[in-house]
């Protein structure tokens, strides 16, 4: 049989065109890579976690608290001291978790027979933007929750365990709006939910 050398310029053309069909193997000068995807829109600051509000799990006792604590007084109603049965309430010593980006106006640790029951914090925010700020939060802490309330001012749901409801309120000529959260467990909101209102 007999065969032919091909010659020199043959061979350099198929591996040119082989080298044409695969295409360029990363962007080329003067062009561009494709745009990445968009960031996620949704809230990334952890401090709008309810969840950092808890320095322990409820029913842990005041004595074993992981934060020095000092008592508050507060003053309510007959009805309120009816549903919120035993509770004393204490403040930290220290410096308060951050929430919803803010060092909290208030924050208070409540305690029912001596084991940690609930936890009140409260911010304040510009009144113009607060209103997209709370229902951006509020959808965020429903994400997860198996049972929800929600409307432009109240957002209610369950974790696990915690029962979480925050407001927020508006005073007339206030250029601040006010946001507070309650975090309870889940069996004490049911219990409190049961107590019969006052005539």
């Amino acid at each position: 049989m007999t065969t032919f050398a091909r010659p020199a310029w043959i061979v350099t053309v198929l591996l040119l065109a082989a080298c044409a069909a695969s295409g360029p193997s990363g962007p080329q000068t003067g062009q561009h890579p494709p745009p990445a995807a968009a960031p996620d829109s949704g809230i990334t600051d952890a401090s709008y976690d309810w969840h950092v509000l808890l320095p322990a799990p409820f029913g842990t006792l005041l004595k074993e608290s992981p934060l020095p604590l000092h008592e508050v007084l507060l003053f309510t109603d007959a009805t309120a001291a009816a549903a919120g049965g035993n509770k004393d309430c204490f403040s930290s010593d220290g410096s308060a978790p951050r929430f919803m980006g803010r060092a909290p106006d208030q924050y208070l640790l409540c305690f029912d027979h001596d084991r940690f029951s609930q936890v009140d914090a409260s911010v304040r925010l510009p009144a113009i933007e607060a209103p997209q700020v709370f229902a951006r939060a509020c959808a965020l802490w429903l994400k997860s929750t198996a049972s929800t309330m929600t409307s432009g001012t109240d957002c209610e749901g369950r974790d696990g365990g915690i029962a979480f409801g925050a407001r927020l309120v508006r005073l007339p000529d206030d250029d601040a709006a006010t946001v507070s959260m309650t975090l309870t467990s889940a069996t004490t909101r049911e219990a409190v939910d049961e107590v019969p209102a006052a005539k």
